[in-house]
C-alpha cells in the first residue's frame, strides 16, 4: 500500500504503535542510566527518538480525529493516551471497536460542488475539515507539511527544555 493510499485506521495504528515501541526504547535508555548507571546515551537518544513519534502521534491523531469526526472528548482521550507508555495501542484498539476509525479518509474523496461524483461526498465544513482535506487531497505536499509541522515542533520542545523538576 504506497503512502498516499494509506487509510486513517493503518495510518493511525501505525504511529500508534510506533509511539508505543519509541516509549519501550525510552524505559530501556533510563533503565541503563539510572538502573546501571552505566551510559546516559540510550535516554538522549531514544529520547529525541520518542518526542518526535510522540509529536507525530498527536498530528496524527488530529488529523484522523477531523476526518473521522471524532468528538472532542475522544480527541482529547487519544492525545492523552500519548503520555502513559503504550497507553495508544490501548487507545488504538478502542476506536477500532467502537468503529471511530475506517479505511478510507472521509474528506479525501470530497470534491468540488461543480465536479460530478458517483457516490455521496462530505464536503468540509469547518476551517479544520477544509485544511484536512487539503493536507488528505494532496498527499505529497500533506506529507512534507507533517515532517515540516513536525520538525517545528520538535525543535520548539528542544528550545523549551525539558519540565522543571
Amino acid at each position: 500500500m504506497s503512502a498516499g493510499r494509506l487509510g486513517p485506521r493503518s495510518l493511525f495504528r501505525r504511529v500508534a504503535v510506533a509511539e508505543a515501541i519509541t516509549w519501550a526504547l525510552l524505559l530501556f535508555g533510563m533503565v541503563l542510566k539510572y538502573g546501571t548507571g552505566t551510559t546516559d546515551l540510550g535516554v538522549r537518544v531514544f529520547g529525541m527518538l520518542h518526542g518526535i513519534v510522540f509529536i507525530a502521534y498527536c498530528l496524527v491523531t488530529l488529523l484522523v480525529g477531523v476526518d473521522q469526526r471524532w468528538s472532542r472528548g475522544r480527541v482529547l482521550l487519544g492525545l492523552a493516551c500519548s503520555i502513559p507508555p503504550f497507553a495508544t495501542v490501548l487507545f488504538d484498539r478502542y476506536a477500532e471497536s467502537r468503529g471511530a476509525l475506517d479505511e478510507r479518509w472521509r474528506l479525501r474523496s470530497a470534491a468540488p460542488a461543480s465536479q460530478p461524483v458517483s457516490q455521496p461526498v462530505s464536503q468540509p465544513a469547518s476551517l479544520a475539515e477544509r485544511a484536512a482535506a487539503w493536507l488528505l487531497r494532496n498527499p505529497a505536499r500533506g506529507a512534507v507539511a507533517g515532517l515540516v509541522a513536525v520538525a517545528v515542533l520538535t525543535g520548539v520542545a528542544l528550545v523549551a527544555g525539558p519540565p522543571a523538576g
